[in-house]
């Protein structure tokens, strides 16, 4: 399990590639291009700039604290929260399982890292919500103006109620 309890009782969970998902998703797109055929209408496709990422949650009642972002370098990173939950046949992702609002930060080659802190706080409110209901999420990272996957570290804390 991908969580850890700071001293202050806090619980941290960090967000994890879904080296899996990702892939049959790529899968996905390519099989599409191959064979020439459209996507389904409202059908999300994973872009090349994206990875799908998890948090498992061994608790269900939490309350949200605080996002904990690292990024190393510049580049700026959007994180969407997506309602679906995937089955092994992996039912496609339709733009309405978007989540709103996403999360972004992003940082210049000489700027501290910055967010937009209404968007933020309301969106670890609603991963909050959401844990009450599920054992797992599913996002989508998008990585942008130069920032890679190993640049990131991210991860939410909470207070288990």
């Amino acid at each position: 399990m991908d969580q850890t309890e700071a001293a202050s009782g806090d619980v941290v969970l960090e967000f994890k590639e879904d080296v899996a998902l990702t892939e049959k998703m790529r899968l996905r797109v390519s099989s599409l291009q191959r064979s020439g055929q459209k996507r389904q209408d409202g059908e999300r496709l994973l872009l090349p700039h994206e990875a799908v990422y998890r948090l498992d949650f061994g608790h269900q009642e939490l309350s949200f604290l605080r996002w904990n972002v690292s990024l190393v370098g510049s580049g700026r990173i959007t994180i969407t929260g997506i309602s679906q939950h995937w089955t092994p046949d992996l039912t496609h992702l339709m733009t309405r399982q978007l989540l709103e609002p996403v999360g972004t930060f992003w940082r210049g080659p000489d700027d501290d890292l910055k967010w937009l802190e209404a968007d933020v706080q309301e969106f670890g409110e609603r991963i909050a919500e959401l844990a009450k209901v599920r054992k797992v999420m599913y996002f989508l990272f998008a990585f942008k103006d130069g920032a890679e996957p190993p640049q990131l570290q991210c991860s939410l804390a909470f207070t288990a109620c």
